[in-house]
């Protein structure tokens, strides 16, 4: 049970959006269907695909695309549930207003906000790395310095743009997605005209064991979707719009992984893609485009790593405002300060840079998807306490609860299995945030 003056379901604001306690009507609100659409097809597709094909790869070999088209259909489940949340309860706070709703004030909600906190964190400071390795790639020679200039320099632009507000996040953000999708597309339909069935057939599958716990791992490319989340407060008619942006930025961005990874796949060994690393869409295109097929990857790396902490961070400023709101976390996170930020981006920016430029982030990337993994389910959870409420069926919100509690299973056992490091890395980030909820709670407690 929570403990903290619990409101239960339905308890916290039916879907006003309270950010910085300002009530927002529809001729106010700046974010279109598209630009939402697109903040979430951006923040999906960041470094994730490139990171992403060899170590799956190394997992579930050729079927990588089997992998992240189970990993969309478990992020769309959850999509579902987010999208029935945040068309009853609209609200910039996204994931942080349905978890108020569903479990009141308490130790679940803080405990799963702060894990949420630190996954956006670390998924945010990792784009921002890639950024800086193919900007230094791309134009100075691989130069270390240049890398970390640029890393910080991204993490400033788009600290910037999200002070600017939302007019310009939405513009900045569709174009960006045009011109990603527009490489995209031709990577596409230059890998697919040159694909090898036989290096995509059933018998190069490795057991279906692996295939499912290499989801957990795949479903990392897919943790931006719940960015749409956040978009309630700005969206009009949030009601019919947000599910149709979710449903919308899943469906481009499901279409997106699958084609890519059965381009790589049918024109590279497994053993090539795992050798070539975040290089392999480059690789594969190689053939075709030559070698202007480097330079076109590295600059849709480029977009799409912009693009993904641009959407990442607006949402990480969205939910610590509304968390500090009710209390979850220490006020500073709400508080406006100079130029029209708040101390949650501030906060947020300053530690995304601390993590980029001083961290061995390869380390800890892993944990990221898993616990998003158990927070959705958390998410999902919450749904179904509240599906009367929302207007949910119920039994695509078990089916969707039940999924990812199977990989997040197979995905424990495995890594306790294969690395041990990894599993107990999991329980360490648990043990961090439910510290952290104490120890905000006893001083809470003093002050009141």
């Amino acid at each position: 049970m929570d403990s903290q003056g619990s409101d239960g379901p339905g308890g916290i604001g039916d879907g006003a959006d309270r950010l910085g306690g300002r009530e927002a009507s529809d001729a106010s609100k700046a974010m279109t269907v598209r630009g939402a659409a697109f903040l979430g097809v951006g923040s999906m597709v960041g470094a994730g695909i490139f990171a992403l094909l060899g170590e799956a790869g190394a997992v579930a070999g050729s079927a990588v695309w089997v992998s992240f088209l189970v990993a969309g259909i478990v992020a769309t489940l959850q999509g579902y549930a987010v999208a029935k949340l945040g068309a009853r309860y609209p609200s910039s706070g996204g994931i942080v207003t349905f978890l108020l709703q569903a479990y009141g004030r308490g130790h679940t909600t803080a405990i799963a906000s702060w894990l949420l906190y630190f996954a956006a964190v670390i998924v945010t400071a990792m784009v921002a790395v890639s950024f800086g390795s193919y900007g230094a790639a791309l134009l100075f020679d691989d130069s270390v310095a240049w890398s970390r200039i640029l890393t910080a320099a991204v993490v400033v632009v788009v600290a910037a743009v999200n002070i600017v507000g939302t007019k310009l996040l939405d513009r900045v953000q569709t174009t960006i997605v045009v011109l990603l999708l527009a490489v995209f597309a031709v990577f596409v339909v230059v890998t697919l005209a040159q694909v090898d069935p036989a290096l995509l057939a059933r018998s190069t599958y490795p057991p279906a064991v692996d295939i499912v716990s290499s989801v957990a791992l795949t479903f990392f490319a897919y943790l931006g979707f719940t960015v749409v989340s956040f978009t309630g407060g700005d969206l009009p008619n949030p009601s019919r719009n947000l599910p149709r942006a979710m449903y919308l930025a899943l469906g481009i961005t499901i279409a997106l992984y699958v084609l890519i990874s059965i381009g790589v796949f049918g024109t590279l060994t497994v053993d090539e893609v795992i050798a070539n690393g975040e290089t392999a869409l480059a690789v594969a295109a190689k053939p075709a485009l030559g070698d202007a097929g480097f330079a076109i990857m590295a600059f849709a790396a480029l977009l799409a790593t912009s693009s993904s902490a641009n959407a990442n961070l607006y949402a990480a400023v969205g939910s610590t405002a509304k968390l500090a709101e009710s209390g979850s976390f220490p006020p500073v996170f709400g508080r406006s300060v100079r130029f029209g930020a708040t101390g949650g981006l501030v906060i947020t920016a300053a530690l995304i840079m601390l993590l980029s430029l001083f961290v061995d982030l390869t380390a800890i990337a892993s944990l990221g998807s898993v616990v998003a993994l158990a927070i959705f389910m958390v998410t999902s959870i919450g749904a179904f306490r509240l599906r009367k409420d929302i207007g949910a069926n119920t039994s695509i919100l078990v089916v969707g609860i039940v999924l990812t509690a199977v990989v997040l299973a197979v995905f424990a056992v495995q890594t306790l299995r294969t690395s041990p490091q990894t599993f107990a890395g999991m329980v360490a980030i648990l043990a961090l945030a439910a510290i952290l909820e104490l120890v905000w709670d006893r001083l809470r407690a003093r002050r009141a």
